[in-house]
């Protein structure tokens, strides 16, 4: 079960929390019932402005907002959203008909992480926020993974040169994970871990993971 944040810190039981930015009722309409249905927890707004407004009272798992709305357009309501320290972490798909690839392109570069054209399928945003929230909380599971690393051990490695990518495998690597189990907590392939992990030991001056992580348990 996903914890629902309110702004006085206290939090609420429910499933993945979903805030749709629409200004057409009958989209919000149909995907709020779809949502409904599949066990989310809906959160409705009109126009970029209020949607800024509700995050600053609720932080939810996904935002799905539309491109093209009066006002502040999807656009900049998402580089905005992305200045948030709060809701930065947000996966933000984006709904819209327009294909132009300057516009997709431009999705991606105000934070957006996905996009589904309309007339929305409910099938497949679900399955969409699915897979999102489920990478979302992977990678801020890994980074909650190395700030929970003693700052000791963290001097201490940083003088071995780690980029912060190296320090997110290695820290998976003292847990005892495999090489699979992180590429899919990191999101990239086994083979980019495989990688990651010759420079690791090249740094650390060791030759196997048992003792990379032997070297980090001896930093505690």
């Amino acid at each position: 079960m996903m914890m629902l944040t309110r702004s006085d810190g206290s939090v609420a039981d429910s499933g993945h929390v979903v805030l749709i930015v629409d200004d057409v009722p009958e989209n919000l309409a149909v995907l709020s019932d779809a949502l409904d249905e599949a066990g989310h927890t809906v959160l409705v707004a009109t126009d970029g402005a209020s949607a800024l407004e509700r995050l600053m009272l609720v932080i939810p798992d996904l935002i799905l907002l539309d491109a093209m709305m009066p006002g502040i357009d999807g656009f900049e309501t998402c580089r905005r959203m992305k200045q948030m320290i709060s809701a930065r972490d947000v996966p933000v798909v984006f709904m819209t008909g327009l294909t132009e690839t300057e516009h997709v392109v431009r999705g991606f570069e105000v934070g957006g992480i996905d996009y589904v054209t309309k007339p929305i399928r409910p099938a497949e945003v679900l399955a969409r926020i699915s897979t999102h929230v489920r990478n979302a909380r992977k990678l801020s599971e890994a980074r909650n993974s190395r700030d929970a690393m003693p700052a000791v051990v963290s001097a201490d490695l940083s003088s071995y040169q780690l980029t912060p990518r190296e320090m997110d495998v290695l820290a998976w690597i003292a847990r005892g994970k495999t090489n699979r189990d992180i590429a899919e907590i990191l999101g990239m392939s086994p083979r980019t871990v495989n990688k990651h992990l010759e420079h690791i030991f090249v740094k650390l001056g060791v030759e196997t993971r048992a003792a990379a992580a032997a070297l980090v348990a001896s930093l505690r």
